[in-house]
């Protein structure tokens, strides 16, 4: 069991669901256009599709700006504001006000601490590959975050088919331990939704991305909404960007206080 501990926002359990622990912790878009899909779709088959999704993946060095994380497990609810700033494929990092809690995550670790309580984590992602069943790793949040799909679509073979507006992947070969279903907005080839389950474990991870905005050259979600159910636990996860900048040069400020008591993982 993880411990349990408050904040100034309430009371937050961290449970054994990876993206309910990293998304709370490290979790008006300058734009003037918002991007809807398409009512038709057209025949197309699903390697144009996949490949049309990695050419648009989004091209950046770096991103920063505000995020407001709103979370729900069963009837405790939180919202909160942080500052936010990712270096592709290096670092992760976010501070609460007053830097209350500060995270900072990279492709090795994770870490964050709590002022409040004087209590920090600092570790690998082996306890959170153990709890959801696969591998999860800073790419896979990143690609979460940026609107593209968690694993590399090239690496399997899926059908596909026109559903509602969007393009619907199913993989060819169904795993009975790991399933798998994403929806391909057709505007930008984004991803609209993705879903992860493991039906055993009573474990599911869904994922909607609810719009898309331009800033520029640049495609990111607005707001990414998050499900994840264990057994009869459900968590929900919004995530909303504002004044997202990309490319400016940035320090990610982060040093574990003295003294802090270690969160340990059992």
């Amino acid at each position: 069991m993880v411990p349990e501990y408050n904040t100034h926002i309430g009371l937050i359990k961290v449970k054994a669901s990876l993206l309910g622990l990293l998304l709370f912790l490290i979790i008006g878009c300058k734009s003037s256009k918002n991007i809807a899909a398409e009512d038709l779709l057209i025949d197309m088959p699903v390697k144009t599709i996949i490949a049309r999704h990695y050419k648009n993946k989004l091209d950046f060095n770096t991103i920063s700006g505000k995020i407001k994380i709103d979370y729900s497990e069963g009837s405790s609810t939180q919202s909160v504001g942080v500052s936010f700033r990712m270096k592709k494929d290096q670092a992760i990092w976010i501070s609460a006000p007053l830097g209350v809690i500060k995270a900072y995550i990279t492709p090795e670790r994770v870490s964050f601490y709590n002022k409040l309580q004087n209590e920090y984590f600092d570790g690998d992602y082996s306890y959170f590959n153990e709890i959801l069943g696969f591998d999860i790793d800073f790419y896979k949040i990143q690609n979460l975050l940026t609107g593209e799909a968690l694993f590399d679509l090239r690496d399997l073979k899926f059908n596909a088919q026109a559903n509602g507006k969007y393009y619907e992947l199913t993989p060819k070969k169904s795993s009975e331990i790991l399933k798998s279903l994403f929806f391909v907005e057709p505007e930008n080839y984004k991803l609209a939704r993705q879903q992860l389950s493991q039906p055993v474990e009573k474990r599911l991870l869904d994922i909607h991305y609810k719009n898309y905005l331009k800033h520029g050259n640049r495609v990111l979600p607005h707001q990414v909404g998050i499900m994840a159910i264990e057994s009869m636990q459900r968590t929900f996860i919004e995530i909303t960007y504002k004044n997202i900048e990309f490319d400016r040069e940035l320090n990610f400020p982060y040093r574990i206080p003295r003294g802090y008591d270690e969160i340990l993982v059992k």
